[in-house]
């Protein structure tokens, strides 16, 4: 980490970081108050360089879903890269962390700690000999921009027949080792995949990931074969376009949104796998109908492609992308490109990610940073110290969503129907303090203050009937917040 506060007055913060506008001034709050907490004495130091190493590390999103759902497919599309693997293979079996660095290099960790260099091969991680009971993750470090703002973590699937997949992926994102968490596996928001609709334990593991549906995503996967597959009456992807949204409102209580995603299309358009020679050999398809080039498709032999050419082509862009993108193969790879890109729907994932998503898991990592500032004042000396920067970091501007999210958090996991809910989550998506109230975002002072003293009153009329600890928690942190939302201080 670059930065520091040793003989220094630099931020927590490494050279050429730029935070989202959004989440700036969360940042100052939590960046100020680590330099207090080193002022108070050499011995703090260490702790708030470490502490700091947190706050500044990109956030971390993990990719998770069942065996085959097509999660590495869709991290390499992310990426832009084909560096994760797709198929069952042996490096599927373990937790692997995608983080932008130099020289590009991947490290096997274990789980008491120790580092292994793990050979690459053609881009990706070649043989795993370390048996995966003993495995952390695998730790992959490569230059990239779409992993500046944001760590992947890829996952091996739930459910599985061995349940060896899901025992590590549980291991390392649910019930945890002290070892693996301290090496950084830790995730600040996750991306679930599914197909059709989510199967009970699917929606039984994402309440046990604990989050929020502020910074959880679904994933419809494989939306290209969606419905009767390509050669329905209707077109497979706006018919998973129009069930994400059914989708979405049915999970509300879990995810933010649900986006459909054809991952091969994905995969293939973003990672440049489309080439002029493969353009040629679906132009060569474009007069045949439908059912005919199905016919060949499935044929053992597929003139006029050879049997090789034809498996090509289904690898790179599957039955859907064969019959529609054929039609605009004579202009070349790149307007197929063009098109696959269109399609995969991709682009509203990445946009997402980094956006909304990018918020709420900086939050997530926010919160964690403010515990471990609270940890400190529970063994040293100075506690009282500690606990008002700790409280003072709740009170600024730049800090007060991070009591409401954890509230939220503890609520969801303990009392989801409390009317609580809604409220933290209004309070947490407003742009502003209008917004947060509940008013148009334009609103002035006056209104904004008179509607703080209702929404005041409303929840000092609920300490009367709290349920639970989690509930009286959120009601304390929401009051405090609207008293000084009501003061416009």
């Amino acid at each position: 980490m670059t930065g520091g506060v040793a003989g220094s007055p630099a931020p927590f913060v490494p050279a050429g970081a730029d935070p989202a506008a959004e989440t700036a001034a969360m940042y100052a709050t939590l960046d100020h108050a680590l330099h207090r907490l080193a002022a108070i004495g050499p011995d703090l130091i260490e702790h708030a360089n470490r502490i700091g190493e947190i706050l500044w590390t990109p956030p971390r999103i993990v990719v998770v879903g069942r065996l085959k759902a097509g999660k590495s497919t869709l991290v390499n599309a992310l990426i832009g890269v084909p560096v994760a693997e797709t198929a069952a293979l042996e490096a599927t079996h373990v937790v692997t962390v995608y983080r932008n660095g130099a020289p590009s290099r991947a490290e096997l960790v274990a789980l008491d700690g120790r580092r292994e260099t793990v050979p690459i091969v053609v881009g990706r991680t070649g043989p795993i000999t370390v048996s995966d009971n003993d495995i952390a993750y695998i730790d992959r470090i490569l230059p990239s921009d779409a992993l500046s703002r944001l760590t992947l973590i890829d996952t091996p699937g739930l459910a599985t027949l061995t349940e060896s997949n899901e025992r590590a992926t549980r291991r390392a994102l649910i019930d945890g080792v002290e070892q693996t968490r301290a090496a950084g596996v830790d995730a600040d928001a996750a991306v679930f995949l599914f197909d059709g609709a989510p199967r009970a334990d699917e929606v039984e593991f994402l309440r046990e990931l604990g989050f929020t549906p502020l910074n959880t995503l679904g994933v419809l996967s494989r939306a290209d074969a969606f419905g009767a597959g390509a050669l329905g009456a209707r077109d497979p992807i706006d018919h998973a376009r129009a069930h994400a949204d059914v989708l979405a409102t049915r999970l509300a209580g879990y995810v933010a949104a649900v986006v459909p995603v054809s991952g091969l299309i994905a995969q293939t358009s973003h990672t440049g796998g489309f080439t002029e020679r493969d353009a040629r050999l679906l132009h060569a398809l474009a007069d045949l109908d439908a059912i005919d080039l199905f016919e060949i498709l499935e044929s053992d032999d597929p003139a006029p492609l050879s049997p090789d050419d034809r498996d090509r082509l289904l690898d790179l862009i599957g039955e859907y992308g064969v019959l529609h993108g054929r039609d605009r193969a004579g202009a070349g790879a790149a307007a197929v490109t063009d098109w696959l890109v269109d399609r995969s729907g991709i682009g509203y994932l990445h946009h997402l990610l980094n956006t909304a998503v990018h918020r709420y898991a900086v939050l997530h990592r926010a919160d964690r940073v403010l515990r471990e500032i609270e940890a400190l004042a529970y063994s040293h000396p100075a506690r009282d110290r500690i606990r008002t920067i700790a409280d003072d970091s709740r009170r600024d501007p730049g800090g007060r969503a991070i009591p409401l999210y954890r509230g939220l958090r503890a609520l969801l996991a303990a009392d989801p129907d409390s009317p609580l809910v809604a409220d933290l989550k209004r309070m947490l998506l407003g742009r502003n303090d209008a917004e947060r109230l509940g008013l148009p975002i334009d609103a002035d002072d006056e209104r904004i203050s008179a509607a703080a003293t209702e929404h005041l009153v409303r929840a000092q009329s609920l300490a009367l009937t709290t349920r639970t600890a989690a509930e009286d928690a959120a009601l304390t942190d929401l009051t405090r917040t609207l008293t000084l939302l009501r003061s416009r201080r």
